[in-house]
């Protein structure tokens, strides 16, 4: 299922989602809520397997493990992770997932069918609604008959083995270059938990960070920067040296925001890494065809710095 999201070009800002739903036993009677997963994510999806008891699981959300193709794959009840009681009034479905190099499966009341939409019909929560669901919902999507809730998947998995990143140290040669310099990032990550993950992570490294939510509020970042630097014949640089971004986004995604900005000469020199659950071989080419610097999987955290100073280095040297 995932590769029918390979079709999609990069950078059109377009996006699939599988929509699903959670059929929920409440005081005041039944309620079925829509939610919604990245194709790109999907591996398959099956019907209930037999599982497995697993020893000492960190939350009772995680019901077992089964065996898929000689591979075993933790399922999690979603609608347990969510503090939900599931009404079981017709046979469950179980998402097969892949992401942070980690397969993982839901499982989930049913599945509808996948939509093919434009990240600006992607509304971010407002922090209102992002308190209400712990910030678990990075993206709300308005059809004519209901409302789809884009789940932070990577939350969850991290929430339920919440181990910190392996930090690599800089080369000397790496620190030499750059000693005299305060690095200044811009991150743009819809995850509250991820943005502030790497944010900290490049704190931690002496960067000077500034996080904002989405693809646009980057993009606006960057031209109010440019303007300021054209005002004081300044170099961009003296105000950002390097954006760090996530992929799947509300409004615009980041390969939509690195098209744009490789293609504007003011931005070009400025290097755009992508930092993201869904970086894997297959989707690589992706962010080789808008024209990023450098690409990290979120399951490769450790990797982030010494890629950012490699990156400048060049720059020093060209």
């Amino acid at each position: 299922m995932a590769e029918s999201n390979i079709l999609l070009e990069s950078g059109t800002n377009e996006v699939e989602i599988v929509e699903f739903y959670l059929d929920e036993q409440r005081t005041a009677g039944e309620y079925r809520g829509y939610y919604g997963i990245n194709v790109a994510k999907v591996l398959e999806i099956l019907q209930m397997p037999e599982l497995t008891d697993m020893p000492e699981v960190s939350h009772p959300a995680v019901l077992g493990a089964f065996n898929l193709r000689q591979e075993i794959i933790p399922l999690i009840d979603l609608a347990g992770w969510l503090g939900k009681k599931r009404n079981e009034k017709e046979p469950p479905k179980v998402i097969v997932t892949e992401f942070n190099r980690t397969k993982s499966a839901f499982l989930v009341s049913g599945v509808t069918r996948i939509h093919r939409i434009n990240w600006n019909e992607v509304e971010a929560p407002t922090g209102y609604v992002s308190s209400l669901t712990v910030n678990s919902i990075t993206g709300v999507v308005k059809f004519a008959k209901r409302i789809v809730f884009i789940l932070d998947m990577e939350k969850i998995c991290m929430d339920l083995n919440p181990e910190p990143p392996l930090i690599q140290e800089p080369t000397e040669e790496i620190r030499r270059s750059i000693k005299q310099r305060q690095i200044k990032a811009l991150v743009a990550d819809d995850s509250t938990m991820a943005r502030k993950m790497i944010t900290g992570i490049l704190e931690k490294a002496g960067f000077v960070v500034h996080a904002v939510e989405n693809g646009e509020q980057a993009r606006q970042y960057m031209i109010q920067c440019n303007r300021k630097a054209q005002e004081r014949n300044l170099p961009l640089q003296q105000y950002v040296d390097v954006i760090v971004s996530d992929i799947e986004m509300p409004i615009m995604d980041g390969h939509t925001l690195t098209r744009s900005l490789k293609e504007d000469p003011d931005f070009r020199p400025i290097p755009v890494v992508l930092c993201s659950s869904i970086i894997t071989e297959t989707l690589h080419h992706k962010g080789i065809a808008v024209g990023a610097d450098e690409q990290v999987s979120k399951a490769e955290l450790g990797d982030l710095v010494p890629k950012i100073y490699a990156l400048l280095e060049q720059a020093v040297r060209a």
